[in-house]
């Protein structure tokens, strides 16, 4: 048995999850079938999105994010990936800084622009 707290929406179900010989079986206290996948995903094939920083050609550091969420185990490749960029200005918010990372993206979550930079046409 594992404990939860689901954190899909804001009402945070306490979750549930029953196993049996190590495989998952079923999930109690959730309000929503979204509760019920994620305690699955959750105890099966966790997921995370990952948020950081990317470096700008002028040194700069720029917030960045996956746009969908990456297998756990991955996070410190996908990490060693995004330490290794450094990306061009100007940037805008959903950029794609990095294709292809664990069947996500790298996406910019913030606007960026050469210092004394212009607006996006």
């Amino acid at each position: 048995m594992r404990e939860l707290t689901c954190i899909i929406c804001p009402i945070g179900c306490s979750l549930t999850v029953q196993f049996e010989n190590g495989c998952f079986q079923s999930v109690t206290g959730n309000r929503c079938p979204k509760g019920a996948q994620y305690a699955e995903d959750e105890c099966t094939h966790p997921k995370r999105t990952v948020t950081s920083t990317v470096r700008t050609e002028d040194g700069r550091v720029l917030s960045v994010k996956t746009d969908v969420p990456i297998p756990k185990e991955h996070i410190f490749d996908c990490m060693k990936r995004i330490n290794g960029v450094k990306c061009s200005l100007p940037i805008f918010v959903g950029d794609v800084i990095i294709e292809n990372v664990f069947g996500s993206r790298v996406v910019a979550t913030q606007n960026m622009q050469k210092q004394g930079g212009g607006q996006r046409e």
